[in-house]
């Protein structure tokens, strides 16, 4: 008559079994595509073009990634310069990224723009070309300078805010050239 091995022997032969078993598995960690190669707190970032300092990119948390070359942010304050490497406006905004390769940027979430002059620009999202050095958004937005006031459902602009193109706009004060439909 033959006896049964009682059940706790069966379990640890079983996992003595599994666990000289190699099936290729890795011998490193592989990261998640998503996971941040370098965190930084209290993040500032020169940006430079011909040696003219051009932004200064600051936020309270920035989330680096080297495969995309990107940078998410937290909190984020930029101060544009103009070609002289003056300051021409500030922009804050509650989260951005950064593509240091292109040098685009992207800011969404109370997203303000003041400029030295005194106009200022708010809209929920905003995107920055270096390459066409332009500034656009495809939602809402409401721009108010000395005596003139703008609102409208996106638009395109010069970085400096000096030529703004909008669609759909609505306004009061100021001079006004609308494109013909």
């Amino acid at each position: 008559m033959r006896v049964a091995p009682p059940f706790p022997v069966l379990a640890v032969a079983l996992v003595a079994a599994l666990a000289c078993r190699d099936e290729g598995r890795p011998t490193a960690t592989i990261n998640p595509a998503d996971s941040a190669d370098q965190v930084l707190l209290g993040m500032s970032h020169y940006v430079t073009e011909d040696g003219v300092q051009r932004a200064r990119v600051r936020a309270d948390t920035a989330y680096l990634y080297t495969a995309t070359q990107s940078a998410d942010l937290k909190q984020v304050h930029i101060t544009f310069y103009n070609a002289a490497g003056a300051e021409s406006s500030t922009l804050t905004a509650r989260l951005g990224s950064y593509h240091w390769r292109t040098g685009d940027m992207e800011a969404h979430g109370n997203v303000v723009v003041v400029t030295t002059d005194g106009r200022r620009l708010r809209t929920e999202q905003l995107r920055y070309s270096q390459a066409r050095n332009e500034v656009t958004s495809d939602g809402p937005f409401v721009f108010d300078g000395p005596n003139r006031h703008v609102e409208g459902e996106g638009f395109t602009s010069d970085p400096d805010f000096k030529n703004v193109v909008a669609k759909h706009p609505k306004g009061t004060g100021g001079k006004f050239t609308l494109p013909n439909q």
